[in-house]
């Protein structure tokens, strides 16, 4: 998918400025989309926009907007910051997160603990809500959520964390099906273990408040490189290309997951809870004792 796949396309992206968020919308770019970059930080994130610009083709724009989602004004903002620059809104990217505070639940500072969540649920709920009402004008629209290891895994010592991520693909697989009638897609993605700065903030934090497991595991990604930005940047490009049209309503492995053949089983795939958030009961597991 190196062609201009999103050439007409207009995307927001959040957490813009570094990292992920800006590796996604360099691709974006680079595939013909305009964008509208987010980030709390104005400084770097202009940076990124200039640089952004500077690789834009014709008929490409690129904005940047110093915002924080978890703002409803700001939310509304960049909607409007997208519709002023192109006059639609194709994709939003909420890829903007925090770690929130780490160490055990009794001991963090709660306001800290609140903030986490205003920033990773609150503001991802808050773009989707600015951006719907042209998405449902369009008939069209691809919704990408970031999630992450608490998604799916206990994350002791970074509970704010991980009570986000399980949320937000919740959220993500419920609206799916609120939408799914104007032809809006929507997925939560897991890049895998990224070495950014929320590793650094791991390693900061020192083993006593993340654990010494915890600790362990982020300072050999550290040491081996982890999982790279390609492979979230390519799930990206594909959930917010056509390519995906009908995929909905999942949570999609960057590493582990092979989407790149899932439009060839759409039915299949639209008929399964396969890639969603399940409880798993004991009969899953060979337990012939706790199910009626």
């Amino acid at each position: 998918m190196t062609s201009l796949v999103l050439q007409g396309r207009t995307a927001i992206i959040t957490g813009a400025s570094q990292g992920l968020g800006r590796a996604i919308a360099q691709r974006f770019v680079q595939a013909g989309a305009s964008v509208v970059l987010c980030a709390r930080q104005a400084d770097t994130l202009q940076q990124a926009c200039d640089e952004l610009r500077a690789q834009a083709g014709t008929g490409q724009a690129v904005q940047a907007l110093a915002a924080d989602v978890s703002s409803p004004a700001d939310a509304a903002a960049l909607a409007q910051a997208a519709l002023a620059m192109t006059g639609r809104i194709d994709i939003l990217v909420n890829n903007a997160g925090v770690y929130g505070p780490m160490g055990p639940v009794e001991e963090v500072d709660w306001g800290e603990w609140i903030r986490a969540l205003e920033i990773n649920i609150q503001g991802s709920v808050l773009m989707c809500r600015a951006v719907l009402p042209a998405m449902k004008a369009q008939r069209a629209g691809k919704i990408i959520q970031l999630s992450g290891g608490g998604a799916t895994n206990p994350m002791p010592r970074i509970s704010a964390y991980a009570v986000s991520k399980a949320a937000i693909v919740r959220f993500a697989e419920s609206l799916a099906l609120e939408v799914s009638e104007y032809g809006i897609d929507v997925n939560a993605m897991a890049p895998g273990a990224l070495n950014t700065a929320m590793l650094a903030q791991v390693l900061a934090a020192g083993p006593d408040k993340v654990g010494r497991d915890f600790y362990d595991r982020s300072l050999k990604q550290q040491e081996t490189g982890g999982a790279g930005l390609l492979p979230g940047v390519n799930l990206a490009l594909f959930l917010a290309s056509s390519a995906s049209d009908g995929i909905t309503g999942r949570l999609i492995s960057a590493l582990w997951d092979n989407w790149a053949q899932w439009p060839e089983h759409l039915k299949e795939l639209g008929a399964s809870d396969a890639y969603t958030l399940r409880r798993i009961a004991g009969r899953d597991r060979g337990l012939d004792w706790g199910d009626k």
